[in-house]
């Protein structure tokens, strides 16, 4: 296999302007092949990725020229994000405006809480006081009846004994007044906590849709076309501009009915492109139509064209691409040959290839 300078390839491949010239020495000169090697020709065509705004806006900045070589990662194109600034210091003060809430009823639970146990206080002491006037007025009764004790002094402790039966229910309803004092603080706890998770979840939200409108490259590869310009508003899944993933490279080329039906996916292919006819690429068959289609425009003669074809892929060599993908251009012209039998040996011209 050759091993060649990568610079000088793909630079002589990327002088399409020459195609014609070396298309007619390549016609010309490429011996007959064998029949175990069909050919087509086609064009190298690499994934397009469309780089488009989740959300509606205007472009702020675009940070890439057409024909920029970029990398997984690199910002490609800001979003203005004034208004989304602004939501977000927005949510913030709710944000810090429900902690306090949270910090301000749970003082009010503990205030609850000491009222409740102050009533509970009272209630005891009630107790305490009904049941010594239950005492008194039994010895009262008792006394009353030997004439040892006034009836009057036995009315003043009934009267007493029911007194202090009151004060006791009045502490008892403060203690039911109480505890819905602490059932209400605590609602008012879980309230201010909500308040803070919507808080927080706005501002996630608002962060989110700061980082969307920094919109990145999702692979390593080139800038193909720009769609939109800075200072344009662009609607919600508008495309600002065109991506060429250069690790994926292949040509589509189509082969006649009789050849195609040998083909499989993963079958050896060598492309040569007309630029540099000097030169074979190692690539293999990732896409053998399951559908016959007719012989596409670029095929001269009519009687080509009134035959059935299918479409095959051959995806290029992908550790060739990484080691030369600064250089890589698509839409080159060539030919691509392929074995449809892996026992029959390459020719000369096609058996050694660059790496």
């Amino acid at each position: 296999m050759k091993k060649l300078d990568g610079k000088w390839i793909w630079a002589a491949l990327a002088v399409a302007a020459c195609g014609a010239g070396w298309l007619g020495w390549q016609r010309l000169h490429t011996p007959a092949l064998p029949a175990a090697i069909a050919s087509g020709n086609g064009r190298i065509e690499a994934t397009e990725v469309d780089i488009s705004a989740l959300s509606g806006g205007k472009i702020a900045a675009i940070k890439v020229r057409e024909g920029d070589f970029v990398h997984r990662g690199d910002v490609l194109v800001q979003m203005d994000v004034i208004q989304l600034q602004a939501q977000k210091r927005q949510a913030e003060a709710q944000l810090r405006r429900a902690r306090i809430g949270v910090d301000t009823a749970g003082a009010l639970v503990a205030q609850a809480e000491a009222q409740l146990r102050a009533s509970l206080a009272q209630v005891d002491q009630a107790q305490a006081a009904l049941d010594a006037a239950v005492l008194r007025r039994n010895r009262s009764e008792q006394l009353v009846k030997t004439n040892t004790l006034s009836q009057q002094t036995l009315d003043d402790d009934r009267a007493g004994e029911r007194q202090a039966s009151a004060g006791l229910a009045s502490a008892q309803a403060s203690v039911a007044a109480a505890e819905a004092g602490v059932s209400s603080a605590k609602a008012q706890v879980v309230d201010a906590g909500a308040a803070v998770d919507a808080a927080q979840a706005t501002i996630d939200s608002v962060e989110s849709s700061l980082d969307d409108a920094t919109l990145k490259s999702p692979r390593d590869g080139r800038v193909q076309y720009l769609v939109a310009q800075e200072g344009e508003v662009v609607s919600s899944g508008g495309r600002v501009l065109n991506l060429v993933d250069l690790g994926d490279v292949y040509m589509t080329f189509f082969l006649p009915t009789s050849q195609a039906g040998k083909v499989r996916a993963g079958s050896e292919v060598r492309l040569v492109m007309d630029a540099a006819p000097g030169y074979v690429l190692p690539a293999t068959v990732s896409y053998v139509a399951d559908v016959a289609q007719f012989t596409p425009k670029t095929v001269e003669t009519a009687e080509e064209r009134e035959k059935l074809m299918f479409r095959v892929r051959a995806r290029i060599d992908p550790a060739l691409l990484r080691e030369y993908i600064e250089y890589v251009k698509t839409g080159l012209p060539g030919m691509a040959y392929v074995r449809l039998d892996p026992t029959v040996g390459w020719p000369a011209a096609l058996a050694n290839v660059v790496k």
